[in-house]
């Protein structure tokens, strides 16, 4: 997942046909396999109560080495994942499954600067959010503080649009943690969409398989 996520965060122009990965796309249902996050049992924090998602919204991020991330929304913020060679989705590889877990406006610029201290530093601790504490995935060869990353996400919401209906400016951090039945990952970033207001998520996610989803 974001092998080569390193850079200035420039974009190149989305797509303007919207991706479509494995059949999946805006106005499709995706139909998942619960033992994706029931074989994890107690252990995680990933709990989804149900087996199909209905795709409202679609964004893809155009990355600095010429892969794309695409990213498959239901109304309720979960968020099917997928990176790609072509910005069309045919080439398409590391799958993940993410659900909303905190969302806050931060008060002032002192919150949004200890934010990014928190995803500058080799472990997240997620006591605060209830959470326990994450290693970075992303930059998992050293122990130094690390900036997060940078990147602008194109959101569509019509399969035939021909241009985004939001743009969002994101600084990111991917975790992970491993449980005995599995990877459990945390995302944590700051999003920044044109006219809007800053907002500090977190998501918590896990990997699937090719044969755990389908359109």
């Amino acid at each position: 997942m974001f092998k080569r996520l390193f850079g200035s965060g420039e974009t190149t122009p989305p797509p303007v046909t919207l991706a479509e990965v494995r059949n999946i796309t805006v106005g499709r249902t995706v139909s998942l396999d619960t033992l994706a996050w029931d074989r994890l049992g107690d252990e995680t924090h990933f709990k989804l109560d149900r087996d199909a998602l209905e795709i409202t919204a679609q964004g893809v991020v155009a990355l600095d080495g010429g892969q794309y991330v695409h990213r498959f929304y239901t109304d309720d913020h979960v968020m099917l994942q997928a990176m790609s060679d072509d910005a069309g989705g045919r080439t398409s590889y590391d799958f993940t499954l993410f659900i909303p877990w905190t969302s806050a406006y931060p008060p002032s610029d002192r919150e949004r600067r200890l934010w990014k201290d928190r995803l500058s530093e080799p472990v997240f601790d997620g006591a605060a959010e209830e959470l326990p504490a994450y290693p970075r995935f992303w930059f998992a060869e050293n122990d130094l503080r690390q900036p997060p990353v940078t990147l602008w996400e194109s959101i569509y919401d019509d399969r035939t649009a021909t241009a985004p209906y939001s743009k969002i400016f994101q600084t990111c951090m991917l975790y992970a943690r491993e449980l005995s039945g599995g990877r459990e990952l945390m995302m944590a970033l700051e999003m920044e969409p044109e006219g809007g207001e800053v907002t500090h998520e977190i998501m918590i996610g896990i990997p699937l398989e090719m044969g755990e989803f389908r359109a």
